[in-house]
């Protein structure tokens, strides 16, 4: 065969149709997806052998002695004929794409999870099946995390679920909601307060339960809802609040990334416009700005320990969380061998960022009968948190003034 003049080129893609055809046939287990996809196969294949064999066929008429003429006009008819199947073939192909919901599931979630909300949000405008996964709990809270979970803490949400059954009434505010549980999708306008940014890729008309993770994060993003947090330096570094951490309420600007806060102060309400996020923090406990801190790290305090300390002004005002560190007693040289500061009841409290004149630069506290202590002339001192975390030491030693405070 290899020496004829008219011989046919062994191909590798007919020796593929050649061995793969009787499995087909004889396999019993096919599901409908595959027998649709061996009869594209099939389709695909009887389109090359027929150009493989209308070639062959030119070119023997060519090589022959069989005027060309006598043929020509059925052999195009032929051709055409097999143009106009594969086209026909080709549309039909068009028209069984798989469908991006046909994918595994796990597949999915894997191409959600690496969306960002802007493109969530696109996409639960698609259709129901989407909008129902693109606006799942298990998603959002990845990006709430990643973007506010430095801010926002305990005291935010459940601030936040306060205000989901104010909004509801009586159907939310007896019943314990579990992060992750979707009732239903109304149909309405689609996050009206929703942020510009995210507004141009939200072209779906529906609205998400109030209690879900996106409704939540996309009102953090508008800046309507308000939540609490801790602001460094409060009043843009005001002298009187350097290096403290003081509670107050936030609104986020999308459009600049930086935050508006109110600070609850005695006789009037303090606002200040600006704040970058590194001067923010979710409170590291759960203690109202009015409530004094039960200290737990009494007992463990020793010289060289860093420190936040509650201190209040009078007793109208809201405590702050000050910066320090604890310092030897006064008869100790600092000798670590020798230095049995820890086992006394009292505690020295150094804070180093003031002069040393200064009525604020030391204090002592009881360390086994601590409350409340102080005047009126020098403050309110309340409870201790031992810095246990480095980040944290670090955070507060950013903040350093550049210039000793003579006060």
């Amino acid at each position: 065969m290899s020496n004829s003049k008219f011989a046919i080129s062994f191909n590798p893609m007919l020796c593929f149709f050649i061995s793969c055809v009787p499995l087909i046939f004889l396999s019993e287990s096919f599901t409908q997806r595959t027998l649709q996809l061996c009869e594209g196969v099939l389709k695909l294949l009887s389109i090359w052998f027929c150009g493989k064999f209308s070639k062959f066929l030119l070119s023997w008429f060519r090589k022959s002695r069989i005027p060309l003429s006598f043929v020509q006009s059925p052999m195009t008819l032929v051709l055409k004929k097999m143009a106009l199947c594969s086209t026909r073939v080709e549309n039909v192909e068009e028209n069984e794409r798989i469908s991006l919901l046909d994918l595994p599931e796990l597949t999915l979630e894997c191409i959600f999870e690496l969306l960002s909300p802007a493109a969530l949000c696109s996409m639960a405008g698609v259709c129901s099946s989407l909008r129902e996964r693109c606006t799942s709990d298990h998603l959002w809270e990845r990006h709430l995390k990643k973007k506010w979970g430095k801010v926002i803490g305990d005291a935010a949400y459940r601030e936040w679920q306060c205000q989901v059954a104010y909004r509801n009434g009586p159907s939310l505010s007896g019943q314990d909601k579990k992060k992750g549980l979707f009732e239903s999708l109304l149909s309405a306008r689609l996050f009206s307060w929703i942020t510009p940014k995210l507004e141009k890729s939200c072209k779906v008309r529906t609205t998400l339960p109030v209690d879900s993770i996106m409704a939540w994060y996309l009102s953090l993003e508008s800046g309507k809802s308000w939540f609490p947090a801790q602001v460094y330096n409060r009043e843009n570094g005001h002298i009187g609040f350097m290096l403290s951490c003081y509670d107050a309420q936030l609104s986020y600007n999308s459009e600049t990334d930086n935050f508006h806060a109110r600070y609850s102060s005695h006789g009037r309400r303090t606002v200040e416009e600006n704040i970058g996020w590194d001067r923010l923090r979710a409170p590291p406990v759960n203690t109202p700005p009015f409530v004094l801190h039960v200290s737990d790290c009494l007992p463990d305090l020793k010289p060289g320990d860093y420190i936040e300390i509650q201190w209040r002004r009078n007793k109208e005002f809201p405590y702050g969380w000050w910066y320090g560190h604890v310092d030897h007693l006064e008869p100790c040289d600092g000798n670590e061998t020798l230095c049995r500061c820890h086992y006394s009841d009292t505690v020295v409290l150094k804070f180093n960022q003031y002069s040393s004149g200064s009525r604020w630069k030391r204090t002592l506290i009881n360390r086994t009968d601590h409350r409340e202590e102080g005047n009126e002339a020098d403050g309110f001192y309340g409870g201790i948190r031992k810095l246990y975390n480095e980040e944290e030491i670090a955070r507060w030693k950013h903040f350093w003034p550049t210039q000793v405070l003579e006060q």
